[in-house]
């Protein structure tokens, strides 16, 4: 199994931001730091048509189907996991991996899980600054992003400032237990990371593209269609 099971049930970096308009049915806009493009708001329109997140999808289309989220909450030791399948996220377990036996772990998981996309929780303070761990967090990430483009998959990182705290204040509000608070809170920590996440429509999460264009291609194509949401595209 993956963990801790719980009963309730070379790569580049490139920081993309997601602001949605202020109308559900406008087109999604996502920023460039690039200053080489002669014309930046045409490629940040094309990229997020390319490569739109699940929460983006939902919102955009009502009958939408598909797009299961992983949601990834990054520690020093332990790494909490959640799931959202259609409208619900649930807890789904902690690792206890590191480097790359962690990314090849998540990568098992998202598989299992028919998940096509990460939601990595980004270390940030109070004011919106990101913090030492915050880097290591982009290494992560960027590691994970070129194996899982490799699977048409995507990986976005999202601001994660206050989730543990919201965690552990719904934990007691489940009743749950000092001993099993401790070990779930990870897990737990990445469902709020997730419920932020479509709360907010993707807003303010940043893709974390690969450098190699082959696998941009791939992320551009997609992963393979799943037959329980889209039965018509394997009929002969």
């Amino acid at each position: 199994m993956y963990g801790l099971q719980l009963q309730s049930q070379p790569f580049f970096n490139l920081r993309k931001t997601l602001q949605l308009q202020s109308q559900p049915s406008s087109l999604p806009f996502i920023s460039t730091c690039s200053t080489s493009v002669s014309n930046p708001t045409f490629r940040a329109l094309s990229s997020i048509q390319e490569f739109p997140p699940n929460a983006v999808r939902r919102k955009s289309d009502p009958q939408w189907r598909g797009g299961f989220s992983l949601g990834v909450d990054l520690g020093l030791s332990r790494t909490g996991l959640a799931l959202s399948k259609g409208f619900s996220v649930r807890p789904l377990t902690v690792l206890k991996l590191r480097g790359q036996k962690l990314e090849l772990q998540l990568l098992e998981i998202a598989e299992n899980e028919e998940a096509d996309e990460f939601i990595i929780g980004l270390p940030k303070s109070w004011d919106g600054k990101e913090t030492p761990q915050s880097n290591k967090v982009r290494s992560i990430a960027g590691r994970l992003a070129v194996r899982a483009a490799e699977r048409g998959w995507r990986v976005y990182l999202q601001d994660e400032h206050g989730t543990s705290t919201e965690a552990s204040d719904r934990m007691i509000n489940l009743g749950i237990g000092k001993s099993a608070r401790q070990k779930s809170s990870d897990a737990y920590a990445a469902v709020i990371l997730l419920e932020r996440y479509f709360a907010m429509s993707g807003k303010d999460i940043e893709i974390v593209l690969p450098k190699q264009m082959d696998l941009q291609e791939k992320l551009r194509r997609g992963s393979t269609p799943d037959i329980d949401f889209y039965p018509e595209e394997f009929v002969g």
